[in-house]
């Protein structure tokens, strides 16, 4: 019978075999259930971070886990040389979901950011009339769209960027939250598309100003450029509505969505738009071998079921402001401040004592409860979207404990 691995020696193996292109937290976990986690020595905690917002609909769901595993025992893959009988009614569910003409599938949301830069450019040649290989693509400062060679390239992160270029070019950067900023960058006749995430996850939860997102929206259609949404992380009920863009009732033009798309279950991503701007894409023009595979659309399916069915998006809108009151009544000088909106919030933690974010998420690891920091100084919560009411006020007793125990 082989021995039982420890934490330690399970961490000891990724470090000798695995790229160090992770910094995890000390925890190796072995089983998940709902807003729990287990590591391998049994040990039970929260899990407030939802693996960065794929598990909105809870760690192994039941429905989703027989979706997979129906599918995967039938046919699991046939890629796209051939029809399979899935996928049509997978196109037809999720766009009539988000109201959209037509879908292209693939599966993470990097792949996803990249489809809609592509098809923004090809759109603008091919309807808006920019000059051959002239088309420019806005984006916002401290972004955060994917790691792949073009996406960090209009990075302002030098962990992302450095040391990997040269870059793609095309795109202009404006700081984010800036009407003005995006008005003066669409002057220029060659932009395309402006590229945007209602609220940067990654950078620390920043929320925008009420009415920053319609006001952009609008500036775009004025200007015959794409508003292009990445709802990658704020999409799928995570913020208290549908989408992160239905808050001020923002219909993007191109639409991104992964993560909770398949509840953390499996790869799936998608590219939503109508047809004038899809249909620029032809045969032969763009693709994947796994998107859109059965598997991936069964389980695409039953995730976004089980969103409407247990209404996790009115969840996470009541649910999140009870979070917040909570952490703001934390009394610490390490704790500066609480934002967020839905269930996707931060909190930002001044250094004392030597003691920083990182040593606060020890803590609360210590304590039952997972989060990770971003940035050093802030820390992400963002728990599955299935916690009651009474977990997220043990869960907000835990952060309490923790913080204040650096006194």
């Amino acid at each position: 019978m082989t021995e039982k691995l420890s934490s330690k020696d399970l961490m000891e193996l990724e470090n000798r075999y695995g790229a160090h292109n992770y910094h995890p937290l000390p925890v190796v976990l072995s089983r998940g259930r709902g807003v729990h986690v287990w590591d391998v020595e049994g040990k039970r905690y929260y899990d407030f971070l939802s693996s960065y917002s794929a598990v909105n609909q809870g760690h192994c769901h039941p429905k989703i886990v027989k979706a997979l595993t129906d599918q995967a025992g039938v046919l699991a893959l046939t890629s796209r040389a051939f029809y399979n009988d899935v996928l049509g009614v997978f196109e037809k569910y999720v766009t009539e979901y988000f109201g959209y003409d037509k879908v292209l599938p693939m599966n993470t949301g990097a792949e996803a950011v990249e489809t809609a830069i592509k098809l923004c450019r090809k759109w603008s040649y091919t309807r808006k009339g920019i000059p051959e290989n002239r088309a420019k693509i806005v984006v916002c400062e401290n972004n955060f769209h994917g790691r792949t060679t073009t996406i960090v390239s209009f990075s302002s992160d030098p962990d992302a960027y450095g040391g990997y270029g040269p870059f793609t070019p095309g795109f202009v950067r404006i700081p984010y939250n800036d009407l003005a900023a995006l008005e003066k960058a669409l002057e220029d006749p060659d932009v395309a598309g402006f590229l945007v995430e209602p609220i940067q996850g990654e950078a620390g939860v920043f929320v925008p100003d009420p009415g920053y997102l319609s006001g952009a929206a609008a500036l775009c259609r004025k200007k015959n450029v794409l508003f292009i949404a990445d709802e990658v992380q704020t999409g799928i009920a995570r913020t208290g509505k549908l989408l992160a863009c239905d808050h001020e009732n923002v219909r993007p033009d191109i639409l991104i969505l992964g993560k909770a798309i398949s509840g953390g279950m499996y790869p799936v991503s998608v590219v939503l738009a109508d047809d004038e701007i899809m249909l620029v894409i032809k045969p032969g023009q763009h693709g994947s071998t796994f998107g859109g595979n059965p598997v991936g659309a069964r389980v695409a399916i039953a995730a976004l079921d089980v969103v409407r069915d247990e209404k996790l998006a009115e969840r996470a809108e009541v649910l999140g402001e009870l979070l917040r009151r909570e952490l703001s009544a934390i009394d610490s000088p390490m704790l500066t401040l609480v934002r967020g909106k839905g269930l996707l919030n931060a909190v930002v933690i001044k250094p004392h004592k030597g003691m920083e974010a990182w040593d606060v998420c020890l803590r609360m690891a210590e304590n039952g409860l997972l989060a990770k920091p971003t940035h050093d100084h802030i820390i992400r919560f963002a728990p599955p979207l299935v916690i009651t009411e009474d977990e997220i006020k043990d869960c907000a007793g835990i952060i309490r404990k923790s913080i204040e125990s650096f006194r």
